[in-house]
């Protein structure tokens, strides 16, 4: 099976043999994949709606994955039970949602060895909440596909400490591995909020220094993370 490189890039942080559970399952093609390639021993497939179930129960039958694929109604983690399985993974959804899911799901967690985050948003908070729960990052990888970018994070139980700022939201990992495509996000959005800040500057109104203040507080934290790139 082929994977959008999205998925591909979570696949590639699973660790091998485990036992997998897919919080949001969608259409079921993480799982499969990983289930046929014999990354992963068995997996549980869950989805809050029946309406994606139903689609990746069929696509699992197509790919005769029933025999180590599991398929559960499930609300985050409700459905899951403590020890069921080893790497949890939560992909293709908000931040906020995310941790949502982590924190209803406490129980579960503290039995997993390892879990693989893919957040479309609230990328700072969630490596925060990973930082605050007793979590060490210790691997992350983006991708950029179909005009935008995708930001994955692996992270385990151990010693974690608070990071700053410029790590929390662009990754620690990332920077000193001078990720490329972390580099062309940051000069496209220092791109972006110079012509911003120089678009208010024509406008200035009421309202629009305050803008203008908060924008080039985030320029300056990506002139921070773009100088990792220029160390020798």
């Amino acid at each position: 099976m082929q994977l959008s490189k999205r998925l591909s890039a979570v696949a590639k942080l699973v660790t091998p043999g485990s036992r997998l559970a897919d919080v949001g399952c969608d259409h079921g093609y993480l799982p499969i994949a990983l289930v046929k390639s014999g990354k992963v021993v068995s997996a549980i497939a869950m989805d809050v709606n029946e309406g994606p179930l139903m689609r990746a129960r069929q696509n699992i039958e197509s790919f005769a994955a029933a025999q180590y694929i599991e398929t559960r109604l499930s609300d985050g983690l409700e459905a899951l039970r403590p020890g069921e399985a080893d790497s949890l993974i939560l992909a293709g959804m908000g931040g906020h949602l995310m941790m949502r899911i982590l924190e209803e799901g406490e129980e579960v967690l503290q039995t997993l060895k390892e879990i693989i985050l893919q957040p479309q948003s609230e990328i700072a908070g969630v490596r925060r909440w990973l930082f605050c729960h007793g979590y060490a990052i210790t691997a992350e990888d983006m991708v950029y596909e179909d005009g935008k970018y995708y930001t994955m994070i692996k992270a385990v139980h151990g010693p974690a400490a608070e990071e700053p700022s410029v790590f929390c939201r662009f990754g620690r990992l990332l920077l000193t591995a001078r990720h490329p495509v972390l580099e062309q996000y940051l000069r496209e959005r220092l791109e972006k909020d110079r012509a911003i800040c120089e678009q208010i500057g024509k406008n200035a109104r009421g309202g629009s220094q305050k803008k203008a203040e908060e924008i080039k507080k985030e320029m300056q934290e990506i002139i921070s993370a773009l100088s990792y790139y220029e160390m020798q």
